[in-house]
This record gives C-alpha cells, sequence and structure tokens, in this order.
C-alpha cells in the first residue's frame, strides 16, 4: 500500500501512526516523531537539525550522525571569503582568470565568463548561487584547500564539520566515511553563526541571507514545505556518485513571523543509488520543511 507522507504529516499525525510512533507531549518529542515517520516512509536515513537563534536551544533528530556535505560547504566558503575580505585577508575586488582546462561539471558561472575571469566576490556568490565547481576550487585555493576550510570552522566553533577533498571528488563519500562529512547538529549550530550571529560582520551576514534567498536550487527542498510567505534561504548539495547510495542535503534559515529566526541542516541518504536527482527524495526534504513549519508555530 503507498502511504500518503503529506497525510501523515498533516493534522498533528494520525492515531493509527501514533500507536507505531510514541509522541511525546514535549516539542523536540513530537519533532522526533514526525521525523521518523518521514524517514520511515522514505525508507532512507535521515538527519535534521533546527537552531533556535532567539533561545540558543538545538532541537534535532538523528541530529549526531555524519553525512556528506556534497556541495553545501560552499554557503560557509562563501562566508569565510567575505570575512577574509571585511578583516583584510582577501581583496574581494580582485581579477581572477581561469583557462578552459579548469572548467569543470556544473560550472555555469566560470564557463560563461572564461574569456573575461571575475572577482573574488563574484566567485563566492556564484558558488553560493549556482554552486559553481570551478569557481569553488578557485576558491579553495586562496583560502588554504580543504584544510583551511576545516580551520574556518573550528575557529568559530564547530567540532565537527570537516573538508578533505576539492570538488568533485569530495561527493564520493560511502556510508560510514568521515572524510568530507558533517552533522546535522553541527551544520544548524553553524549557519546560526554565519547567518544570524556574530561571526560575521552584519553587513556580510546579510549580504550572505540574501544570497541564499536568491539561491533557486533549494525551492523543491526544505524551502517547498514552508509558508511561501516566509523568507527563506538556502544551500543544497546532492551526491549521485556511483555505489555510494544517492545524497540530498539543503541547510539555510527561515525567518517565521512573531519569533526568532531559526537555522536548519537536513540530510537524507536514500537506501538506492540514484542516475539523476529522484523527485521522491527532494520530497523527503519538503516534508521536512513541513515539520519545521509546525516546529516553529510550536516551540
Amino acid at each position: 500500500m503507498k502511504i500518503d507522507r503529506r497525510a501523515l504529516l498533516a493534522g498533528g499525525l494520525a492515531a493509527g501512526v501514533g500507536a507505531c510512533v510514541p509522541v511525546r507531549s514535549d516539542v523536540p518529542g513530537r519533532f522526533a516523531s514526525r521525523l521518523r515517520i518521514v524517514e520511515a516512509t522514505a525508507n532512507g536515513t535521515l538527519g535534521v537539525a533546527i537552531y533556535d537563534t532567539g533561545s540558543g536551544a538545538l532541537t534535532s533528530y538523528n541530529g549526531f550522525a555524519r553525512f556528506p556535505h556534497c556541495s553545501s560547504f560552499k554557503l560557509s566558503l562563501a562566508a569565510f571569503v567575505l570575512k577574509l575580505g571585511t578583516d583584510g585577508g582577501m581583496d574581494l575586488s580582485e581579477k581572477v582568470d581561469w583557462d578552459a582546462a579548469a572548467l569543470l561539471g556544473h560550472s555555469p558561472f566560470t564557463r560563461e565568463r572564461l574569456a573575461t575571469g571575475a572577482t573574488i566576490r563574484e566567485l563566492a556568490e556564484a558558488a553560493q548561487k549556482q554552486s559553481d565547481n570551478t569557481a569553488t576550487n578557485i576558491l579553495l585555493e586562496r583560502i588554504g584547500g580543504p584544510q583551511g576550510m576545516t580551520a574556518f570552522w573550528r575557529a568559530i566553533g564547530d567540532p565537527t564539520s570537516r573538508l578533505d577533498r576539492y570538488e568533485l571528488e569530495l561527493n564520493n563519500v560511502p556510508a560510514g566515511e568521515i572524510m568530507d562529512t558533517t552533522s546535522a547538529d553541527a551544520m544548524a549550530l553553524t549557519v546560526g553563526r554565519l547567518t544570524h550571529g556574530d561571526v560575521l560582520a552584519e553587513d556580510d551576514a546579510a549580504t550572505l541571507r540574501q544570497w541564499m534567498v536568491d539561491t533557486a536550487t533549494g525551492l523543491d527542498r526544505v524551502r517547498a514545505g514552508l509558508p511561501p510567505e516566509w523568507r527563506a534561504g538556502d544551500k543544497t548539495g546532492t551526491s549521485l556518485w556511483p555505489g555510494m547510495r544517492s545524497v540530498y542535503v539543503d541547510i539555510g534559515f527561515v525567518e517565521p513571523p512573531d519569533r526568532a529566526p531559526l537555522t536548519f541542516a537536513a540530510y537524507y541518504r536514500a537506501n538506492r543509488q540514484h542516475l539523476k536527482a529522484d523527485p521522491a527524495s527532494l520530497a523527503v526534504l519538503a516534508d521536512v520543511g513541513r515539520v519545521i513549519t509546525q516546529f516553529a508555530r510550536t516551540a
């Protein structure tokens, strides 16, 4: 029998479902119970965390488990570049050139700008908004490689997230591997520090948030389950690397009315390998967005 996940999530969970998954009266318990249903219906592995920037509370489901960053680390990379520009460690107006041999798959901005080059700031924006892989590797070289990215996370209080390789190899992360991984708990907190904390100057944080809002790759993931009138932004990641079971990622922020902003990190590893982005797997993250909506209205 096909299960309608939206019907399960609506109306506070049906009694029959609740008999299978105990629903606690506290908000974290209800949050976890709803996500267990999403995970069970999807037949994969889910990790989700929400950070309340007002209270400092972190609520999660399977939040400790490691998942690949895929392209989602580019949000932190863009933030690091913005910070270096403001702190004087990098000239964001510097013009950078590259040749055709440097172009990687999915590099729409750097392919279009091959003849003219781009500034470092433009490359950071392209890495975030278009997930441009060539722009990403150029920037990684400028900040000390994957080790520089990891050092940035450690410096801002993230002991878990790590980057070990460049694009595209960083997407090859079989289950159980720790290279190029993070956890939902760690990344929800990191996104909070970057978007609504004191890591970045306010102008840079505002720029980063706007780049996230303008990022269209996540419109069919968590943001698809949020009320359209709520301001939200994100960065996605996807790995369809052969032999490792496909992974879908979405990290970001949401600003519900009449409460402090929330940041989120959602990771889903399917139990099968996909040759292209799987609509059903994207719908899993949209269901996470619906759970986040319920959380924001009740927590």
